[in-house]
Parts: C-alpha cells; sequence; structure tokens
C-alpha cells in the first residue's frame, strides 16, 4: 500500500487493513471473542463510525495472561538471551517501517491527528525497538560486586520481571505502546497489552509486524474493551508489572490497586507544562518552534507547554506573536497533509475543551484568536473541529490556567521577574514538561534547573530515546525510554559468596 504524502486522500479511497473485527490477539493468533459487545472507531473530523472491535470479558484478559505467563515460564521465549531478543526487536523495527503507510492512515482516523503529525509514528516506533536493542549488553554483561569489608563478592542478577500489562492512550497510540513493549521484551517479559477505545485499530498493524518477525506464540498479547479490561488486567493474579499512559484521575485508580496488590507499577499522567519566556529570547526562533512545543497534535499531547509565562516588558509583543502564529497554522482535513489542527480526538474531548473556553472567557480571560467551534462544509460539516485558540490576560487562579486541557488552547500569563515565572511555573500539581526560550544559554539553563518537573527544553521540546522521560508530582511514577525505562521491567537478585 502506498500513498503519495503532498497529496490529499480521500476516505474512500483508503486500503485500511482493519475496519470491523471481532478477535483479540491471543496466544500467537487472532482468536473470536469471548465477549458479544462492540466498541464503535469513529472518525473525529467527519463524527461517522467507520470501524469497531469486540469488547472482550474476563474470559478473554484470563486468556491472554495464562498465554503470557506460559511463554514466559516454559516457552521458548524463556530461554532466550538479551542478544537473541534484541536481535527480535530489530526484525520488529523493519517490519513495523514496512506499514508506514497503513499505520498512519489508520491512525489518522480514528483520533484525527493531522498526517503531517502521524506519518513519522511507524519511523518513531521502528527506532524505539533499534534504540532499546542498543541496551542488550547491559543485561548481558557481567555485575560484580565486591563487599566493602573485603570478605567476599556478591554477584547482581538482572531477571525479566514476569507477565507485563500494558495499557496506552489514544492521542498518541502507537508510540505510548511501544514504548513500553520494546524494553519489556528486552528484558524478556511477555505482555498483555490494551489499547484505548477510541484507537483500537492501529495498533493491530504493530501485532501484526511483531507476529511477522517470528516473536513466539503467547509473548505478546493484545484485547480490546472499555476501562474494566484494564481493571482485570491490572488485578490479574498473573499480572507481575503494570505500565499506564492516561489521565491522572485513572492513573490514581490503578496506582491504589497496584499498591494494594504491592505490583510494580509505572504511570506516565497528565500535565500543565510552562514555557518561560525570558526577556532576551529570540521571539522569531520561538514562532518557528511554538506549535511543535505548545500546540502539538491539536494540542492532545501530555507535555506540551500550553501555559506561556511572558515578561510584563514584552507582553504585548508575545501575545502579537503567539496570535499570529497560531492564527495562520492551517485547520482542517487531518488527511491534508497541509493540515497542521486536526478535530478533537472524540466527543468527549470535545465536550471538555468546550466548557473550559466558557470557564476562560467567565473569569476574565481575553480571547485573540479562535474561542469557539468551526464549521467547515462537504463530509467534515459534521466534524469535531474547535478553533486553535490563544487567550490572554489569563491569571493564575483561573481554571484555564490549573487544569489540562487538552485541546488547541494556548494561555498567556504575565510575570514580573525571572524568580515570580519560576513560581508560577511549579504552581501546579503536575510536572511533567516544560520549556525555557532565552538567547542566553546559561541563563536559560538555570531557569530550567528551577523548574519542578520531569523534562524541560530550552528553545525547543523533544523527547530523547536515550533519556529518561517521566512526571514529577501529580504527572506520574517512574521513568520510560533510556536505560532506567529498561530497569522498570526488571527484577534483581544478589547471590553472595566468598
Amino acid at each position: 500500500m502506498t500513498t503519495e504524502t503532498t497529496t490529499k486522500l480521500t476516505r474512500d479511497a483508503l486500503d485500511i487493513p482493519y475496519r470491523h473485527v471481532t478477535t483479540h490477539f491471543i496466544d500467537g493468533a487472532w482468536q473470536q471473542s469471548h465477549g458479544h459487545d462492540t466498541i464503535d472507531v469513529t472518525d473525529p473530523a467527519t463524527n461517522t463510525v467507520w470501524g469497531s472491535v469486540p469488547v472482550g470479558n474476563q474470559d478473554d484478559v484470563n486468556a491472554a495472561v495464562e498465554a503470557a505467563h506460559a511463554a514466559f515460564t516454559t516457552g521458548p521465549w524463556a530461554d532466550t538471551t538479551p542478544t537473541q531478543r534484541a536481535e527480535t526487536l530489530l526484525r520488529i523495527a523493519d517490519e513495523i517501517e514496512a506499514r508506514t503507510t497503513e499505520l498512519s492512515l489508520t491512525n489518522t482516523l480514528e483520533n484525527g491527528s493531522p498526517v503531517a503529525e502521524i506519518s513519522g509514528a511507524a519511523a518513531n516506533a521502528a527506532s524505539i525497538f533499534r534504540y532499546f536493542a542498543t541496551l542488550a549488553p547491559k543485561l548481558e554483561a557481567d555485575d560484580v560486586r565486591p563487599f566493602p569489608s573485603g570478605t567476599g563478592e556478591s554477584m547482581v542478577r538482572k531477571d525479566p520481571i514476569g507477565v507485563c500489562a500494558l495499557i496506552a492512550p489514544w492521542n498518541f497510540p502507537i508510540n505510548l505502546m511501544v514504548t513500553k513493549l520494546a524494553p519489556a521484551l528486552l528484558a524478556g517479559c511477555t505482555v498483555v497489552m490494551k489499547p484505548a477505545s477510541p484507537t483500537p485499530l492501529s495498533f493491530r498493524i504493530i501485532v501484526d509486524a511483531v507476529a511477522a518477525a517470528g516473536v513466539p506464540a503467547g509473548v505478546v498479547n493484545l484485547v480490546t474493551g472499555p476501562g474494566r479490561m484494564g481493571d482485570l488486567m491490572v488485578r490479574h493474579p498473573k499480572v507481575a508489572k503494570v505500565a499506564f499512559t492516561g489521565s491522572t484521575p485513572v492513573g490514581r485508580h490503578i496506582a491504589a490497586a497496584c499498591g494494594e496488590l504491592l505490583r510494580p507499577v509505572t504511570l506516565e499522567l497528565g500535565g500543565k507544562s510552562s514555557a518561560i519566556v525570558m526577556e532576551d529570547a529570540d521571539l522569531d526562533e520561538m514562532s518557528g518552534k511554538l506549535i511543535r512545543s505548545c500546540m502539538r497534535n491539536t494540542g492532545q499531547t501530555c507535555y506540551i507547554s500550553t501555559r506561556i509565562l511572558a515578561p510584563a516588558s514584552r507582553y504585548d509583543e508575545i501575545v502579537d506573536m503567539v496570535t499570529e502564529t497560531i492564527a495562520a497554522a492551517p485547520q482542517g482535513d487531518p488527511l491534508d497533509p497541509a493540515t497542521v489542527f486536526g478535530p478533537s480526538a472524540n466527543l468527549s474531548q470535545y465536550n471538555s475543551v468546550l466548557e473550559h473556553l466558557d470557564s476562560a472567557k467567565q473569569e476574565g480571560a481575553r480571547v485573540t484568536t479562535g474561542g469557539g467551534t468551526v464549521q467547515l462544509t462537504g463530509e467534515l460539516a459534521d466534524g469535531l473541529f474547535i478553533q486553535p485558540t490563544v487567550l490572554a490576560d489569563v491569571t493564575p487562579d483561573m481554571r484555564v490556567a490549573r487544569e489540562e486541557i487538552f485541546g488547541p488552547v494556548i494561555t498567556i500569563l504575565k510575570y514580573s521577574d525571572i524568580d515570580e515565572a519560576i513560581s508560577l511555573a511549579n504552581n501546579t500539581e503536575f510536572g511533567l514538561g516544560g520549556i525555557v526560550f532565552g538567547s542566553d544559554q546559561d541563563a536559560a539553563l538555570n531557569v530550567a534547573d528551577a523548574v519542578d518537573t520531569g523534562s524541560v527544553g530550552i528553545n525547543f521540546f523533544a523527547s530523547n530515546h536515550a533519556a529518561p522521560f517521566g512526571g514529577r508530582n501529580d504527572s506520574g511514577l517512574g521513568v520510560e525510554y533510556g536505560p532506567e525505562g529498561l530497569t522498570a521491567y526488571l527484577s534483581y537478585k544478589s547471590i553472595h559468596r566468598r
């Protein structure tokens, strides 16, 4: 399946490998669901149903976990070395890249991510597998540690933790699952995965790639269904580890269950990050990075800096630049490569964003562009489109300054000095991302060090597969990426000898 990425695609002409399905992937095969209900998959750009998946039940979850447990304890996967597993990861990466177009288009139809944004999802997923493959030597190297007293030594073993329950959100359904799957497989674990209900189809293509790469039956399993399916996975007695990306309220629920069960858990949750604009910032440079750093994926990205903190001396200038940059970016059909802003991913999120905009207006924020819904024409007439919006004169007590909006909305707050800017940036329950825009690199680094958050960029923001990514405070527990992300899937044993 090939597509010219510079040409707008039409929905009727799309060759999508999955549309209406009734199976889960369990023990190396697509197996009929024990549940009889289905979940519709809706294209948010047209607000029409184009696919469906089964709603699994306890029998499906149990079959998937049992298959994963058998593969972990007795199957051929249990006898593989880290080097062999790394070779498997490299084959998976190649198979994913061979499915680039269908991955991108399926994802766009699921959640409305513009093809300009999501066309790189396959390459990024493949690069994650390839990065973790490079860590195999860390698992194979002897780790012998002498006793401080000199009376003996300890051999430290790094064992796979066991069956892992992996649960991903709807905003980046491919890569936010792969960030869990790749290290779990390298460690030697087996997995049961559940994508978010609005985006259940694109990851089936990843599962096809995994199977084509020769991963043994039972190592990778996929079930679909609503949140209660995740609860069944989290609480299953043979699940040894949980990894979840999603909202903070759901993360709290999962953390409570894992705490009760004494089960290790990694949580990557919500954010309310700030972009601190220093007085010497180059606004032309900032304009070029603004949408990627502060409104990526129509504002539906956990780490983006949707709160811009501007110095009083340049406040009007910054408001004008942000307004002009956002207003100039095209909004429309996410299948059009020229589109920057697509629709909200689903009706629930659409309504939530509109509620936040209403509250901002009632509390005195000034709308400088956008501010409501947009009515497109043709097949997009019923789409879930909200105008990209800039809110000025926002104060810290306003709801839009405190809560994660997860939509195309930027707020701009004023500060008097850099200490106040840092205080405003840290005055949040979250701590996930952040940016410092400034020409003096040393001064910007000092500000970045003072911001209480898991990741901070200087004049840009991007995730680095080799560096840990995770949140502080209400933004989560633990990290993904880097060697630190691999350790989350390991269990350590010390063998002492003289």
